[in-house]
Formats: C-alpha cells, sequence, structure tokens
C-alpha cells in the first residue's frame, strides 16, 4: 500500500486530454503515481480503464483490483528510470527461453513439446528474424547471437509502457517468444498460457492438481491476462 490512499475520498473520477496525453482527476485533482509523478498515460483507452478501477473503489482502497493503475505506475516510476536495465534482463530470457528446454524422456512428453512449441518457434524467425533452437535436457546453451542482438533491438524499441507490460508477459510464462506472440495476438491468450504450461499439464495429468497450485495457477493466469490486456491500451 506504500504511496496509495488508504481510504476512497473523492466523489467521481475524469479523464483528461493534455498536450503531453491523458490523464485521470479524481474531484479536479490529478492522479499521481507512488513516487509522485503525474500520471500521464498514452492513450484514452487507458485513461479510462483506469479511472473506472478507481470509479469501483469502495471503502478502503485495494490496489490488487487496479491492475491497469498498477501497471501504468510501474511504467512511470520503474520502468521509466531503469528501460535499458529492464530491456536487457528480458532480452536474457531469450538464451533460456522456456520453448527451447525439451524433456529427455518421457516420448510422449517429447512429442507434445515438439508439437506445441516448434510452430512458436517457427513464427519467431520467420516473424521476428530470430531463429532460436530447442536443445534436450536442462543445461544451459547459449543461442545465437545474431538471432538474440534482433530481439534484443525489438525489446529496447518499446516504450515504457509497453515494455512494462512485456515484463510481466515474459516473467509469467518464462518466455520472450511466448511473450512477443502475445504482442503479435497470433493466438489467444488463454492457449498462449496453456504453451507456457505444457510441462506443468502434464505433471498434473500423471499426479493430479491439488487445490492451492489451483488456486496460485488462477492468479497467475490472471496476472498474464491482465498483462495482454495493459499491452493492448498502450
Amino acid at each position: 500500500m506504500n504511496g496509495w490512499v488508504a481510504k476512497r475520498f473523492w466523489k467521481t473520477s475524469k479523464v483528461i486530454e493534455k498536450s503531453e496525453g491523458f490523464t485521470v482527476c479524481l474531484d479536479g485533482r490529478v492522479l499521481k503515481t507512488p513516487a509522485k509523478s503525474h500520471l500521464i498515460l498514452p492513450s484514452r483507452e487507458m485513461a479510462h480503464a483506469i479511472a473506472a478501477e478507481w470509479d469501483r473503489q469502495e471503502g478502503d482502497i485495494d490496489p490488487n483490483t487496479m491492475p491497469v493503475t498498477k501497471s501504468a505506475n510501474a511504467a512511470i516510476d520503474k520502468v521509466a528510470t531503469q528501460h535499458f536495465e529492464i530491456a536487457e534482463m528480458l532480452t536474457e530470457y531469450g538464451n533460456t527461453d522456456l520453448l527451447c528446454y525439451r524433456a529427455v524422456a518421457p516420448e510422449e512428453l517429447i512429442a507434445r513439446q515438439a508439437e506445441s512449441w516448434d510452430p512458436i518457434l517457427d513464427w519467431a524467425a520467420e516473424n521476428l528474424g530470430a531463429r532460436l533452437l530447442s536443445v534436450s535436457g536442462v543445461m544451459y546453451e547459449e543461442q545465437d547471437k545474431t538471432a538474440i542482438s534482433r530481439l534484443r533491438a525489438q525489446v529496447h524499441a518499446m516504450d515504457n509502457y509497453a515494455l512494462a507490460a512485456f515484463y510481466d508477459l515474459v516473467s509469467l510464462s518464462g518466455s520472450l517468444v511466448l511473450a512477443f506472440a502475445a504482442r503479435a495476438e497470433i493466438r489467444t491468450i488463454s492457449e498462449l498460457w496453456e504453451l507456457s504450461r505444457v510441462d506443468e499439464s502434464w505433471q498434473e495429468e500423471q499426479w493430479g492438481v491439488d487445490d492451492e497450485a489451483s488456486k496460485q495457477i488462477a492468479l497467475k493466469f490472471r496476472a498474464f491476462e491482465n498483462a495482454n490486456r495493459f499491452l493492448k491500451m498502450t
């Protein structure tokens, strides 16, 4: 809750267009981020989504029900001050991408991984200019430097808002390629989430799923959906 107001104090929220973008006012007061920066937003859609989140608050403010506001705050307070470092960190996922590390057994899982992941790697080779190679086992193998360089350029080219959303897509899925696929909308976000869980789904089929694990999976998927929604607003 650090930096957030504790209780609702306003009656109405309003979207205001400014020369540098859009913002949201609560009873005429411009919203600020936790770091006290003005909340300047790149699109009217994002501003209206944030205004709606604030309008839905009653009594105590719950940041967990305000994913668009949280992502916008992150873009302004965190990504804007560390854009290069965050882009570099995300690029490194390309060298350890989930889609590239394959099981050595059983044959059924090996086949499922290939069927699920190879088409996405093929798409990346054709559309991102980066052919990532798959390997068997978990031992690290460095990817082609030219492929990683091309992915790096595309990550660095994102603005602060897109990179904030992209960070969540990559970190939640464990895959730089799946995050790019979400950005390009080549599959539904549910389908891409399931592709990130091929190994886990296999284990669940063998051993079942406990209730607590199911709850955590649902929370992560919701965060993945929210990140994708925010990305589309940028």
